[in-house]
């Protein structure tokens, strides 16, 4: 979970001082990026939501919490680990294009006494959830301990649990997930197939979903593959393919956010997966069309599925 900064202006001229270009700056953006943006989904779908996250004791942190309050999410869950920044990425632009991006931010693992705090509110939220998202972006949050006590606790409250994976892991980390939510290429790297090995596109994509349902226990995959919109494997033979429905594509940032945030809202109201994956498409098309970490707008939804 962290803030997406933007520093925003026109290169005229290069540096004096060293070959870069200087950025003049016309205007600066934050907006809430990783978790935080899937929480912002959800509540912008309107659904509601319960994040749980680390922040630091910092000005990041501060910055997080009034974004969560605009956004209307609730800031209640957050534990404070003053050993840590709060995640930022500030991206310097012009027009639509990076100069460089600079990260605060610790990978490291948690001290056992915050990952305590966290396992102690998902204890207490998880009775009154309908499903419940482990979103990781490999920032140090889910240790397989963790993860494997969090799957313990959503099997014993009979809760859906689905998983938003990171490549860097192995697809046994999220054992036990009912349902797993990579891209093809994170899928490539969880599973560690070689896609070289098998030369038809449509021949991977399968090997690759039943491979990564095969490793984790998952009953259901969800496959997303950009302009090749996703696929659905579950515990049938036949596999659903769902399409983009993306009409302009001008940033895939935060996308899979809302995938996940919309996909967790149709599942917890009774849709069935399918249809659920096709609301989150039309749901991610539209953001596509945004430039930078936005959330999808119940009402821009509605007008977008009806047109």
């Amino acid at each position: 979970m962290g803030v997406d900064e933007y520093i925003l202006g026109a290169v005229k001229r290069i540096s004096p001082e060293a070959p870069v270009p200087v950025l003049e700056v016309d205007g600066e953006d934050k907006r809430l990026g990783l978790a935080a943006n899937v929480a912002q989904n959800v509540v912008s779908l309107s659904g509601n939501v319960s994040l749980v996250s680390v922040v630091g004791a910092d000005t990041g942190a501060e910055i997080l919490k009034e974004l969560l309050a605009k956004s209307k999410v609730s800031t209640e869950h957050l534990i404070v680990d003053e050993k840590r920044p709060t995640t930022r990425k500030t991206r310097v632009m012009t027009g639509h294009h990076h100069l460089v991006r600079v990260d605060y931010e610790v990978r490291r693992n948690l001290p056992a006494e915050t990952e305590a705090k966290i396992l102690q509110r998902v204890q207490d939220l998880i009775p009154s959830m309908d499903v419940v998202v482990l979103e990781d972006y490999a920032k140090g949050i889910f240790s397989v301990g963790l993860v494997e006590k969090i799957i313990a606790l959503a099997k014993k409250s009979g809760k859906y649990l689905m998983v938003d994976p990171h490549q860097t892991k192995f697809a046994e980390f999220y054992k036990g997930v009912d349902l797993i939510k990579p891209n093809y290429n994170e899928a490539l790297a969880l599973t560690k197939i070689h896609e070289e090995d098998i030369e038809n596109f449509n021949e991977r994509v399968y090997t690759v979903g039943r491979a990564l349902q095969k490793m984790t226990g998952a009953r259901d995959v969800v496959l997303t593959q950009g302009k090749e919109g996703m696929s659905i494997f579950t515990s049938d033979a036949e596999v659903v393919q769902v399409p983009t429905f993306a009409k302009k594509v001008f940033d895939v940032t935060g996308a899979g956010d809302t995938v996940i945030a919309a996909l967790a809202l149709g599942v917890a109201s009774g849709l069935p997966l399918a249809q659920a994956c096709v609301l989150a498409n039309y749901a991610a098309g539209i953001v596509v069309g945004k430039i930078g970490c936005v959330p999808c707008d119940l009402a821009e939804l509605k007008a977008t599925i009806q047109a």
